[in-house]
């Protein structure tokens, strides 16, 4: 193991790599034995003031909310004021689930086969608008069903949405509230609140997009709007404070507790790679508990390596940077085994336009695969063209990040019939080639 302050540096060097000290940046603490290693800030907090960054400022959490939620939902079963197994409709009668069985356990895991109201267009234009709890769900709740419940794992905000009814429902509190008294205060979490662009809250970042032309302030979103699924905002010195008591029974048992460490299973018996408000992964032998979040302006991401008790939290007000991977490769030098980039390799035009073509998912969304410059690229539907690099002759990863990998499955014909998408944690995303050929990227 290399020593702490080699450990450190390697650790800072990392972070310089990621954010520039002039521009949007970012919040990081590495918790090692339940000690820091590392506390720091790093990029500009408001660039309209000329403000720094430092570790005790507070920024959007965005999807990490979900763990808080989880936990909540956990609590309260606990109490016996509700089962994992209960059906949603216990606690939202008139919610219709079109002759399905959807329980509370399906929206924890993302299996419910709901629709994300974050996927529907129509959702787009109303980024202002406040709603009520009631207003949101009815915006979502006529959708048709995806999948039945359990068949598929699919990232999915309306479920959690649901999770934060139920949490009233059952508590007789608002969700904010619940959190807020339940979690917060109890541990201790003093720069941690449901956020509110109406409220003052001291040490509160500005959220910034990266464009073409340089960062401009990230858009308004009405917070009523990610609600359960990702409204929370905090500090990487309350998130260490969660991840710490997250080892102790104040909040819950421990037996209840990892039951949102455990890797769901879908229905065909395959795993969903993700429990409840968390995504488990495994990198050197050891296992990754995480969750990343995106919001305007804003995004994190948080690793908690239970074998080692290290926890690693990267919050960052600058949407052009990727804290996920950031996070990863810390994680790896605190268990000294530090990520290797992969070796490209080179391939003729050919086997670059065997892969070119059209390929459909589950959810019948395109994934397009097009050839330019002896230069391969994956196009998802309304997104830019991400350049892929060749790993083996069937096997490349994203360039921009290279722990997103595409593999090409070949028949016994040599025919190509499907790509496997894996990203560094989560089920693949299996799609099958419906098209040999496909528009150039744009």
């Amino acid at each position: 193991m290399q020593g702490n302050n080699s450990l450190i540096q390697a650790i800072n060097d990392l972070i310089s790599a990621s954010y520039k000290p002039t521009e949007p940046g970012v919040a990081v603490i590495v918790v090692k034995d339940g000690k820091p290693l590392l506390r720091m800030g790093l990029g500009m907090a408001n660039l309209e003031l000329g403000v720094p960054i430092k570790p005790d400022m507070v920024f959007r959490l965005g999807s990490i909310t979900k763990q808080f939620t989880a936990v909540a939902i956990l609590m309260l079963a606990e109490q016996g004021k509700l089962a994992l197994e209960d059906a949603i409709t216990d606690f939202l009668p008139d919610y219709p689930t079109h002759d399905h069985l959807i329980t509370v356990k399906h929206l924890l895991a993302h299996t419910s086969g709901i629709k994300s109201y974050t996927d529907m267009p129509e959702w787009l234009p109303l980024w202002r608008k406040d709603f009520t709890v009631q207003e949101l769900i009815d915006f979502f709740k006529s959708q048709p069903m995806q999948f039945a419940p359990g068949e598929r794992w699919a990232y999915n905000n309306s479920g959690y949405v649901l999770l934060g009814a139920i949490i009233e429902k059952v508590s007789g509190q608002p969700y904010e509230q619940f959190i807020q008294q339940d979690i917060f205060d109890r541990l201790g979490m003093k720069h941690s609140n449901y956020d509110s662009p109406l409220r003052v809250i001291p040490g509160r970042v500005s959220g910034y997009d990266r464009g073409t032309e340089g960062y401009t302030n990230a858009d308004y979103l009405s917070l009523t709007q990610p609600y359960a699924a990702g409204a929370l905002a905090s500090t990487v010195d309350d998130l260490a404070i969660w991840d710490t008591a997250l080892y102790t029974d104040q909040l819950l048992t421990q037996e209840t507790l990892q039951q949102a460490f455990v890797p769901r299973q879908l229905t065909d018996g395959s795993s969903a790679a993700y429990g409840y408000g968390w995504a488990i992964s495994e990198y050197a032998e050891h296992v990754l508990v995480e969750h990343g979040g995106g919001i305007h302006g804003f995004r994190t991401h948080a690793i908690r390596i239970p074998s080692d008790h290290a926890f690693i939290a990267v919050l960052s007000n600058n949407t052009g940077a990727d804290p996920g991977q950031l996070a990863f490769k810390i994680a790896a030098l605190v268990i000294d085994r530090p990520y290797q980039e992969p070796s490209a390799i080179e391939l003729s035009p050919e086997v670059f336009a065997r892969y070119e073509g059209v390929y459909k998912n589950n959810a019948l969304e395109d994934r397009r695969i097009t050839c330019r410059n002896n230069r391969l690229y994956l196009q998802r539907s309304d997104s830019e063209p991400l350049e892929l690099v060749a790993l083996l002759t069937n096997e490349f990863y994203c360039k921009i990040n290279p722990l997103n990998r595409i593999r090409f499955l070949i028949d016994k014909n040599g025919v190509v019939t499907s790509a496997e998408l894996r990203a560094r944690f989560g089920p693949p995303e299996i799609c099958e080639k419906v098209c040999e050929t496909a528009p150039a990227p744009s």
